[in-house]
């Protein structure tokens, strides 16, 4: 199913599949593009930093994104993720920890059309959770290898978004959208979905797990034994699409393997007044239909909330003190035997 425009049809589609894809979403050119130039400025500071330290041999100020982003985790062997991502670590956050809440972004995480859609599935009382990530992926041949020999930056393994929030949300209402900022055809690496997955339960998310392959085993994920993987399908998509997806269904990302960046926005929304999964980070109300004067409108205040969270994550979480859970999942779970 390619695209849905009808409120109606969305929503019974969603409810069905777990997942729906909608087509012309998020303007590219007031949306996208701005977000884009907003990058452009994080990495260009980043390069300056870098060169300071004298860890890369140049700015690299002539070169597009993409290839100045592969030139800077090559010369690295690192990735800056956190540069970029509108989110904090959970432990060891530093006064000085790099993220960017910049205005572009936060006019993407308020914007109406998507608002719109997201009313239609969870109501007209709508915080924005701080379950959000934005996720650059370059070329997997062209990225540099990790102590294992797997590209730095690869395909995301099989999970639930249930999972990677505490208990505390488990009756929260919360859902993803997913969108790229580019064409995402099938090999650059886009969502992959299992329909109807979403109608199940919680399944156990394992660590330190080589059946799924032993390049995920470092990340926490579902084991392909719990359901029924061969029933995923990839969803390729136009940039100004977007995917908004129950939080049980199961999914994953495809590796990119194109010759272009992959870049998407991974972010969550739930009811007003529900447990975010996340307390110690600010989530905000991006739509509210009886009190709209509870909306967030600025994105200096939005900065200013993560800031703040800075400040208090840096005294808490440090090395191997664990003040405040981000983790539901406990090791040694009969369903991670291999």
């Amino acid at each position: 199913m390619n695209s849905l425009t009808k409120p109606k049809i969305i929503n019974e589609y969603f409810q069905e599949n777990g997942y729906v894809l909608v087509e012309d979403v998020l303007d590219p050119k007031t949306v996208l593009d701005p977000i884009i130039s907003e990058y452009e400025k994080v990495l260009d500071n980043l390069c300056k930093e870098l060169y300071e330290k004298k860890e890369i041999k140049s700015l690299y100020s002539d070169l597009e994104f993409d290839e100045r982003i592969i030139k800077v985790y090559n010369e690295t062997g690192k990735d800056y993720a956190y540069y970029f991502d509108f989110h904090l670590p959970f432990k060891n956050v530093k006064p000085d920890t790099p993220f960017w809440c910049g205005p572009a972004v936060f006019n993407a995480l308020i914007n109406k059309n998507l608002l719109d859609i997201v009313e239609e599935l969870i109501g007209g009382e709508i915080t924005s959770n701080p379950v959000q990530h934005v996720r650059i992926k370059p070329p997997e041949n062209r990225l540099p290898k990790d102590e294992d020999g797997f590209p730095l930056i690869g395909a995301t393994i099989w999970h639930q978004d249930h999972g990677v929030v505490t208990e505390d949300a488990d009756e929260t209402d919360m859902i993803t959208v997913w969108f790229s900022l580019t064409d995402t055809p099938v090999e650059a690496g886009p969502l992959k979905v299992v329909p109807g997955s979403h109608k199940g339960d919680l399944l156990t998310h394992c660590l330190d797990y080589e059946g799924n392959g032993k390049e995920f085993k470092k990340a926490r994920q579902i084991p392909k034994k719990l359901f029924q993987h061969e029933e995923g399908i990839p969803l390729p998509m136009k940039r100004g699409s977007a995917i908004f997806m129950h939080k049980r269904t199961v999914h994953s990302s495809l590796p990119n393997v194109s010759n272009r960046m992959r870049w998407s926005f991974d972010l969550r929304y739930n009811p007003t007044g529900q447990n975010t999964g996340r307390s110690m980070f600010p989530g905000f109300v991006a739509r509210s239909r009886n009190y709209p004067e509870s909306e967030l409108k600025d994105p200096v205040l939005w900065n200013n909330m993560w800031l703040e969270c800075r400040e208090k994550m840096s005294h808490i979480n440090q090395d191997d003190s664990d003040d405040v859970k981000f983790s539901r999942w406990a090791d040694g779970h009969p369903d991670c035997e291999v």
